[in-house]
């Protein structure tokens, strides 16, 4: 079970990505329409306003995480989210299109998503992280649902300007969540290497690239998704676009309740590789429900239900494996690319939606998302089972420095970070325990001055 400071801290990072999603997701349901309002606009470039963001997004990712792995995580998220609020603010006071595509961009550049998960990761134990990831990977979800609720709504409020000073607001109001999160220290074996020469570890293991694969899969998929389902949802089950959140939001709610138990016994009982595959073959099964069925109202529904209990399935599965596989002191570069392939996914999904709508034949168009689906089934089928660390919670030695304690913990043996919480005066001691062995168990024991068990 989660402590108290791991539900804090989850309930923290994960209110910082829902209030930046909720943001970014309230603008796209409206600018199609409103953004002909400003001077200069025309399609091309009220599409690039949009999707700019990702980007930048994609682009920033990798620098924000390569950072983070060597310096305090804390204060470039608050700069990511400064810089979120600053080009919302951009947006929001131009009256061109080209102001609102320089203040989306400015909004992009604040790509810590990386580096918010790398802390998330730094504050929860091993045998907690799924679920943390789980509650962060739903707050997306549902921002999203209530963004597309909220959007249309504020905006014939507030009109579009006020809703970009909204989401500056929100950018402002995410960094106070911070207060929530405490001030940690990592220590881990030193590997000292150049930044490029990080890069390049990270990009040359195989499991890591199936999983940055695996994330670009889905959102492709799902961004693909929402484009090309929402005509489905008017023209053959007779719902209306108004009524579209009303759809969504309980199908959430159900994926949830598969998605947690799912989870549970990935962590539990080590299978996360199997569930991990089996949630890739609820979306190709979604997609070919779809593909046979989507004239038929209930069969839709039930289609689109299977692709969402598997999508957060794997939302919430992803970055846990991320974090287990990535290297220990690599764990924030490793994210970087995973968030950076995530945003790329969006960013074709968009761009394949909008194809398929141009078929003119709905059975081709979710064949050619299932075909998708299955060379990603394929190729995860490489992935081996990650590697499970344990957690210890140690209290701070009051006899010694805490760096002097931290370096003789990282020299025994099986021992891979030490994460320190000054304020709490304790310590998160991740280790692997099969290589924790007698005279390891020993050292231990001669360190803290008692016998621990492991």
């Amino acid at each position: 079970m989660m402590n108290a400071l791991e539900r804090r801290s989850t309930f923290a990072l994960s209110s910082i990505f829902a209030l930046r999603m909720l943001g970014l997701f309230m603008i796209i349901p409206v600018f199609s329409v409103a953004g002909q309002s400003y001077q200069g606009a025309t399609p091309v470039l009220i599409g690039l306003a949009v999707g700019v963001y990702g980007l930048t997004q994609a682009i920033l990712q990798i620098p924000f995480s390569l950072l983070a792995d060597r310096f305090s995580r804390k204060p470039l998220v608050i700069i990511g989210l400064l810089l979120f609020a600053l080009g919302g603010a951009v947006a929001a006071m131009s009256e061109s299109i080209y102001g609102v595509i320089v203040g989306r961009a400015i909004a992009g550049g604040g790509a810590v998503s990386a580096v918010v998960m790398a802390l998330l990761a730094d504050v929860t134990r091993e045998e907690q992280r799924s679920k943390a990831m789980a509650v962060m990977g739903m707050s997306i979800g549902v921002s999203f649902m209530v963004a597309f609720s909220l959007g249309p709504w504020l905006t014939s409020l507030v009109g579009i300007s006020g809703l970009f000073w909204v989401t500056t607001i929100m950018g402002l109001a995410a960094i106070s969540m911070l207060l929530f999160v405490p001030k940690v220290t990592r220590h881990h074996k030193n590997y000292q290497q150049g930044y490029a020469a990080q890069l390049k570890q990270v990009l040359k293991m195989g499991d890591l690239n199936r999983l940055h694969v695996s994330i670009f899969a889905l959102h492709l998929l799902l961004t693909a998704m929402f484009v090309y389902m929402p005509s489905q949802l008017i023209q053959f089950a007779g719902i209306p676009l108004s009524s579209h959140g009303l759809v969504y939001l309980p199908l959430l709610v159900i994926s949830l309740f598969f998605a947690f138990p799912s989870i549970i016994l990935a962590e539990k009982y080590r299978k996360m590789r199997g569930i991990f595959l089996t949630a890739i073959g609820g979306i190709v099964l979604g997609l070919l429900v779809l593909i046979f069925g989507y004239e038929s109202k209930y069969i839709l529904l039930a289609g689109l239900g299977l692709f969402f209990i598997a999508f957060n399935v794997m939302e919430a599965l992803l970055p846990s494996w991320l974090s287990k596989s990535a290297p220990i002191q690599s764990k924030a570069t490793a994210m970087g690319i995973n968030s950076s392939s995530q945003f790329l996914g969006a960013f074709f999904g968009g761009m394949i939606g909008g194809q398929l709508l141009l078929l003119n034949n709905t059975s081709m168009g979710w064949s050619i998302l299932a075909v998708i689906s299955v060379i990603w089934l394929l190729i995860s089928f490489g992935l081996a089972q990650p590697r499970y660390l344990s957690s210890l919670v140690l209290s701070l030695p009051e006899t010694k420095q805490t760096d002097e304690w931290t370096s003789q913990l990282l020299a025994i043996r099986g021992i891979e970070e030490v994460v320190v919480m000054s304020d709490q005066q304790f310590a998160y001691v991740k280790i692997d325990k099969q290589l924790i062995d007698e005279a390891a168990r020993q050292d231990l024991t001669q360190l803290l001055g008692k016998e621990v068990a492991i």
